[in-house]
């Protein structure tokens, strides 16, 4: 559970935690550095693939001016070979959440990964660690095989989980096998918040979100995400999920050219930020801020009350 420390109870205010989500290329970053500038912040990444050390450029990470302006936390952190779940991930943030707040700080924690955020928000199940032989057998499955399993023992987690994604249903079915329970099941505990919550919802209407996504594509490639590709031509099978990596390996393959890459990267970041959008709406603790709300707006807002 994230608790208040003892010395943020001194000071007579919550030291617990601001979390400034959104989808991608919405901002985060930008609206939680302004934060803890204002606020006298530190920024914990909550962003599954900014976690991953050499892929800085392909992930948007935050750069070197705005990690010296105010302390960043773990960010480039993981070999990009190691594999990496949201328990891991919970793990890993928990005790630097309470660290920032012991020092009078205000943890910021930042990021798009929905399900690394609802980690660290609500109490989660207890889930089984990933079993080597089962997981070998799942991955042999075509993903329509997986599908239909899946569909058998766990029709509601079926219909909820990205069915385009085999990484996502071998986890489903390898829970259903190893528990003798269904995943839907489990994720009910997720309905108790483990503290009470404040954070920012950053969002633009798709119009608006669209021409942004297409000028970080076009950076990520500007800027050095190509060879950052050529550097790992191995990496987990968390990793191998960013958005770009299969993108760009079929570019320095010759399978596809620059223009083509460019827009495939784009037409994938544009569907995610859509499951962002749905899966945030969600989370009915968060208050909504326009990406282009004023600096005073933004910090009204953050200073507001917890919504729990």
């Amino acid at each position: 559970m994230i608790a208040a420390t003892s010395a943020s109870k001194e000071m007579g205010w919550s030291m617990e935690p601001l979390f400034v989500c959104g989808p991608t290329a919405s901002g985060k970053s930008a609206a939680a550095l302004a934060i803890c500038k204002a606020l006298g912040g530190e920024i914990i990444n909550a962003d599954a693939f900014q976690l991953y050390r050499g892929l800085e450029v392909l992930t948007a990470a935050p750069g070197p001016a705005d990690r010296k302006a105010v302390p960043h936390h773990l960010y480039g952190t993981i070999d990009p070979v190691e594999a990496l779940d949201a328990a891991r991930y919970r793990a890993l943030a928990l005790p630097l959440i309470e660290e920032v707040a012991s020092r009078r700080k205000l943890p910021v924690v930042v990021g798009g990964s929905g399900l690394y955020l609802k980690f660290l928000t609500h109490e989660p199940a207890a889930l089984p660690a990933a079993d080597p032989a089962l997981r070998r057998h799942l991955e042999a499955l075509p993903r329509a095989e997986l599908l239909r399993r899946l569909e058998e023992r766990d029709p509601v987690e079926a219909r909820r989980i990205d069915r385009h994604n085999p990484r996502y249903l071998q986890r489903a079915l390898e829970v259903c096998l190893l528990t003798g329970c269904r995943v839907s099941d489990l994720r009910q505990s997720f309905q108790h918040a483990s503290a009470r919550l404040r954070g920012l919802l950053i969002e633009w209407p798709p119009a608006e979100l669209e021409p942004r996504i297409r000028q970080r594509a076009a950076a990520m490639l500007d800027n050095g995400a190509i060879e950052e590709v050529r550097r790992h031509p191995e990496l987990s099978p968390t990793a191998e999920k960013a958005i770009g990596i299969r993108e760009i390996r079929a570019l320095l393959a010759g399978e596809i050219d620059r223009r083509t890459c460019e827009e495939r990267i784009t037409v994938a970041t544009r569907r995610y930020a859509k499951r962002q959008r749905t899966w945030f709406r969600r989370e009915r603790w968060l208050r909504p801020v326009a990406g282009n709300a004023p600096r005073d707006e933004l910090l009204r807002t953050a200073e507001a009350p917890e919504a729990l």
